[in-house]
């Protein structure tokens, strides 16, 4: 994933549009793809955590901490899709879940989907979807986004 240029315009200001700095927990299993999408996460401006492993993301998991959570689908272990249910169901506060995975998105699914290799803009989209569904109404504490 390249990220040099794609954030900052040539005056060195940021040229995205987002509605602002998301907290983001991402769990990605092969360290060189955790490496790179937290690069790539906190070039775009947001507060990025990361571990390889689902067990370790559920147990730090805190409510109200995080606003997206990013997983790989096939983890060791707990896979990404039962982490994500177990930690919704907890859940108090307004929580989007990204699945980044190589398969592609089943038919007739609403998940935020990142099909593996994904780019900058990619990654950049489906954190805009999320941001929005965040500021969808019911959910106006979570769109002070600063």
């Amino acid at each position: 994933m390249d990220i040099e240029g794609a954030v900052t315009g040539s005056d060195g200001r940021s040229n995205n549009n987002r509605p602002g700095r998301l907290r983001i927990l991402l769990v990605e299993d092969d360290p060189q793809a955790l490496a790179t999408t937290i690069e790539a996460l906190e070039a775009l401006g947001h507060f990025t955590a990361g571990t390889s492993s689902a067990e370790v993301a559920r147990a730090r998991f805190l409510d109200g901490a995080f606003d997206v959570l990013i997983t790989d689908l096939n983890l060791p272990g707990l896979s990404g899709s039962e982490l994500a249910d177990e930690i919704s169901r907890h859940a108090t506060q307004p929580l989007q879940v990204i699945f980044a995975t190589g398969k592609p998105r089943p038919p007739g699914s609403t998940a935020l989907w990142l099909q593996k290799p994904y780019l900058l803009e990619d990654l950049a989209r489906a954190l805009d979807e999320a941001a929005s569904r965040l500021c969808a109404p019911g959910n106006d504490t979570a769109c002070d986004l600063a």
